[in-house]
């Protein structure tokens, strides 16, 4: 790995990583109930902190996606393969939670499926792509961002879930006590 990416204009670059995620993301949205998709981006319930850090969360996602997009990928190295392999496990993370928080009744939270592993299983997804997406370009730059943006969309993370709290109450409340907010990694609130 280097610091800084081999950027460059090609077919092995990280526009390809970025071209798969949008198609399969954007075809499983368009699949999904129209309403289902609003709760998705609900952010109702937001303080302006959260709301100031997410927009400062997205312009660095931004920064990262093009420093991929220009990025080329590392298929000669180590790297690739294991950024690969989270990219494409992250891939099918974010498709199955999306899938199970679509099959919840309206008015209850999600809690079925990869639900009952971790309380966002999307939010896991993503992370999981998009680390892999930068480890595959070996550029110690890109997962260093990535990981920045990812720490700050942590609390979005707790503004959806207090958001849950206000909406559910007393059977979120339980559900967070049972269920990891990231596959075993953090219970509780």
């Amino acid at each position: 790995m280097t610091f800084f990416p081999e950027f460059s204009v090609g077919w092995l670059d990280g526009w390809l990583l970025l071209l798969v995620w949008l198609a399969v993301f954007g075809f499983t949205i368009k699949l999904l109930p129209k309403d289902v998709v609003r709760k998705l981006y609900d952010e109702s319930g937001w303080t302006p902190a959260q709301r100031t850090l997410t927009r400062i969360a997205k312009v660095l996602s931004l920064v990262m996606l093009v420093g991929l997009l220009f990025s080329r990928l590392r298929v000669d190295a180590v790297v690739f393969w294991v950024g690969l392999a989270l990219y494409v496990l992250g891939l099918g993370v974010l498709v199955v939670a999306l899938v199970h928080f679509a099959q919840m009744p309206e008015g209850k939270p999600a809690t079925n499926g990869l639900y009952r592993y971790s309380r966002n299983p999307q939010w896991v997804g993503l992370v999981m792509l998009f680390l892999g997406a930068t480890f595959a370009t070996g550029s110690w730059l890109l997962v260093l961002l990535f990981a920045v943006t990812a720490v700050i969309y942590h609390f979005r993370i707790l503004a959806e879930e207090r958001s849950c709290l206000a909406l559910y109450g007393e059977s979120f409340e339980g559900y967070m006590k049972r269920v990891p907010r990231y596959f075993g990694l953090v219970r509780g609130g």
